[in-house]
């Protein structure tokens, strides 16, 4: 009897390209740099590449990047990637073209999700090649399921509220999980009879072994190695509170630049764009950016310049004593600083209407994330809103789901939506919308099965769905400063000129300059990104008003 083949052990770079002297090149410059982490295949044509694809994975092994010339007789790069990408669809695919192709390059962005493309010739490597590459394998290692004994298992029920936060909480923070259905996994069932712990479900199995009895999601933070406690001291020079995009780019920024900063944040690094599946207009990436990969990359820039970022750390208050500004933690912890940055963002707006409350989190859901995505495969939803956020939502799961409904109020989805996601969205076969409609119930018992919509025109129906998204929007997350600095009617923070009437600052303003741009009304504590009064809700713009505090922070703190 013969034995199998031993799966290979390394991830493969798979090279095609017609022309020997460009192929030995490419292969050449992979090999000096990579060869060590991953094994190089190169093959001359896109049929002979696309058989030893398919091989590949008859042994178990994994590709990593396709590099691809698109100049191929019989069958083009693109071509060739997108029937590879059936295969390997987590592979990331990068395209070999000449200056004139450019145009195609760009088409494959848009009809294959290419990742990226470089224009012959690349040398030298060390600056045309390897620094993108570099930035392409860290994307790929982000999304590489991890080993099974470095992955937290969440056990639990498909509809249990519990166990989605818990999910939430790890993917929003980019830890490894895996989902074990006690009502569709004979695996959970197993573990669950080897651990007794029925009655403490939803629980997360760490890697070691150790078992977490409904946890909240601080516990989940400790358990799991991320800094959640604030030990130290010492004044420091700025506390950002919000771990968005704002925020984020205010502690790149603040740190690069010599300030002794530290972020905390309520929940996950990226807030609310890091939760969206798909960026497509943000400046830079023409290939688009998951909102998880826009805060992990921040994330690891801010550490890099020296900035300390605290997660599950939830600011309630602050407290002044001048010159100091003290932001209180939930823990009872204070961090004292001579500057604060509030960068809290939005929190979603819920629906009040029948059955919304009783079956949030059992098929209900504010926001659309990829483990919410996965848990609907094959069956119908619903996205509710008319915004990018939402279309965005529904082209995430219109790629597992059976069928995808928009429900909008607006009369055409133009009306707040961005163009490339209307035309996306219209060529999806699976995804319907409807306009001038809203869901008015949702039905179901322990979990849901249906939704009521009410047309404009007065009329009812009834549609069957196991899944509703809800993407309509948000009010700004500001209940702990309520006392402190000024709001608006609708909780929004007032800054900078929006404080000042007929040249004068607001009462109480305690010195004889007005308000920096940014600032709020009391000084030295400063707004950037949607919590502010008149921002642009757009991921660039917080990042922009996060960057350009850091201006009028400097300012303030020269004075103090």
């Amino acid at each position: 009897m013969t034995s199998s083949p031993s799966p290979p052990s390394r991830p493969f770079f798979l090279l095609v390209d017609d022309d020997p002297n460009v192929l030995s090149a490419v292969q050449r410059d992979i090999r000096a740099r990579y060869g060590s982490r991953f094994d190089v295949v190169a093959l001359s044509s896109g049929r002979d590449a696309l058989e030893a694809t398919r091989e590949l994975k008859r042994r178990g092994g994994e590709v990593a990047v396709f590099l691809v010339d698109q100049r191929m007789p019989n069958m083009t790069g693109l071509e060739f990637l997108e029937q590879a990408m059936e295969v390997y669809p987590q592979a990331r695919r990068v395209l070999l073209t000449a200056f004139s192709d450019t145009s195609v390059a760009i088409q494959g962005i848009n009809q294959i999700g290419l990742h990226h493309y470089f224009v012959k010739p690349w040398d030298p490597p060390e600056e045309k090649l390897y620094p993108t590459l570099d930035e392409v394998l860290d994307d790929w290692q982000a999304i590489r399921p991890p080993p099974a004994d470095e992955t937290v298992r969440v056990l639990g029920h498909r509809w249990s509220a519990h166990a989605t936060q818990m999910k939430e909480f790890l993917g929003g923070n980019r830890i490894p999980y895996r989902m074990l259905d006690l009502d569709r996994d004979s695996e959970a069932r197993e573990l669950l009879a080897a651990l007794d712990e029925e009655s403490a479900l939803p629980a997360a199995v760490l890697p070691d072994g150790t078992v977490l009895a409904r946890p909240t999601p601080r516990q989940l933070a400790e358990a799991v190695g991320l800094p959640v406690t604030y030990a130290g001291t010492a004044v420091r020079d700025l506390v950002i509170i919000g771990g968005g995009p704002a925020g984020l780019a205010a502690a790149v920024y603040g740190a690069s630049e010599g300030l002794d900063t530290v972020l905390v944040e309520r929940f996950a690094i990226g807030g609310q764009a890091g939760t969206s599946s798909r960026i497509e207009n943000y400046l830079g990436f023409p290939g688009g950016i998951s909102g998880t990969d826009l805060a992990r990359k921040a994330h690891d820039q801010a550490r890099k310049f020296g900035a300390e970022i605290l997660t599950a750390a939830e600011a309630t208050s602050i407290r002044l004593e001048e010159p100091i500004r003290s932001v209180c933690l939930a823990d009872g912890t204070e961090i004292r600083a001579r500057a604060v940055l509030v960068a809290t963002g939005m929190t979603v707006r819920t629906i009040d209407a029948p059955g919304f409350d009783r079956l949030d989190y059992a098929g209900v859901y504010y926001g659309a994330t990829p483990s919410e995505a996965n848990s609907f495969k094959g069956e119908e939803v619903a996205v509710i809103g008319g915004a990018n956020s939402a279309g965005q939502a529904a082209l995430m799961l219109s790629r597992t789901a059976a069928h995808v409904t928009i429900v909008v109020r607006a009369p055409t989805l133009e009306a707040k939506m961005s163009t490339y996601l209307v035309d996306q969205i219209r060529a999806t076969p699976n995804i319907e919308v409807l306009t001038g409609s809203q869901v008015v119930e949702a039905l179901g018992e322990d979990h849901l099965t249906g939704m009521v919509i009410a047309r404009e025109d007065g009329t009812r129906q009834t549609r069957p769905v196991a899944g509703l998204f809800i993407l309509i929007g948000a009010v700004p997350h500001t209940g702990f400063l309520r006392g402190v600095v000024q709001l608006n009617e609708a909780g929004f923070v007032l800054t900078g000129p929006d404080l000042v009437t007929d040249g004068r600052p607001p009462p109480g303003w305690p010195l004889k300059r007005l308000q920096y741009m940014l600032e709020t009304s009391v000084p030295g504590i400063f707004a950037a990104g949607d919590v502010r009064q008149g921002s642009i809700r757009r991921v660039a713009a917080a990042v922009g008003s996060g960057a350009a505090s850091m201006t009028f922070i400097h300012e303030y703190l020269a004075t103090v």
